[in-house]
């Protein structure tokens, strides 16, 4: 039987795979996006990653937001997913199904055409400067996880953008949801801005007599 594919699963259910190293704000950021989709009618489940990850190897949280009842908990075919460390896109990467989205922090994760011998062709690969942006337009690093849960947003509408803003009210402490809020918008802009960039040409290489493709520009 083929594996599935995200045209297969985009209908009713979002498998999703939050990835990075411990203190970016992984858990965080996938409990804002539960609670988001928990707001909006969407059935969910979300799990999280705890023990030797958690102090700075690849870790993740992962999340099913469905239109359907969820009749098994676990993320098995990510048809989104985030990185935000090197070491979580090689890990986690490669195992997006074909057709799905891989949104990597374009300053911290070089992402190649083969990771580990698995090839990553088929996926939709976005990089956007997550860390950069927080750290420039915030003066907060730390925030880099809700300007990726803005971008996330924009990118793929699994859930309402009011939804996620009411989410950063309800769960962070008052003093920072404002910080928040705009960390959202920065990710938010920067994903749209993305999208309206019409795509680069493709540079050719000569080598040995032959015409090749060098990869993307």
């Amino acid at each position: 039987m083929a594996e599935p594919t995200a045209d297969d699963r985009a209908a009713t259910r979002h498998e999703i795979r939050l990835s990075g190293s411990g203190g970016q704000g992984i858990i965080l950021a996938a409990t804002l996006l539960a609670d988001a989709a928990v707001a909006s009618g969407r059935e969910v489940i979300g799990t999280q990653s705890y023990g030797p990850e958690a102090r700075g190897g690849a870790s993740k949280a992962e999340v099913i937001i469905s239109d359907d009842e969820i009749d098994f908990p676990e993320v098995t075919a990510p048809v989104i997913t985030v990185c935000l460390s090197q070491e979580a896109f090689d890990a986690y990467a490669p195992l997006t199904v074909p057709g799905g989205l891989v949104v990597y922090d374009e300053r911290l994760v070089t992402a190649q055409p083969l990771v580990k011998a698995q090839p990553l062709e088929g996926l939709r690969l976005v990089g956007l400067p997550f860390t950069f942006l927080a750290e420039t337009e915030l003066g907060k690093a730390i925030a880099a996880n809700i300007v990726m849960l803005g971008a996330l947003q924009q990118l793929t509408g699994v859930i309402r953008a009011d939804a996620l803003e009411d989410a950063v009210r309800r769960r962070l402490p008052a003093k920072i949801v404002e910080l928040n809020i705009r960390a959202l918008k920065l990710g938010h802009d920067c994903a749209a801005q993305t999208q309206r960039r019409p795509a680069a040409p493709r540079r050719r290489r000569v080598a040995a007599g032959r015409t090749g493709e060098s990869g993307p520009a």
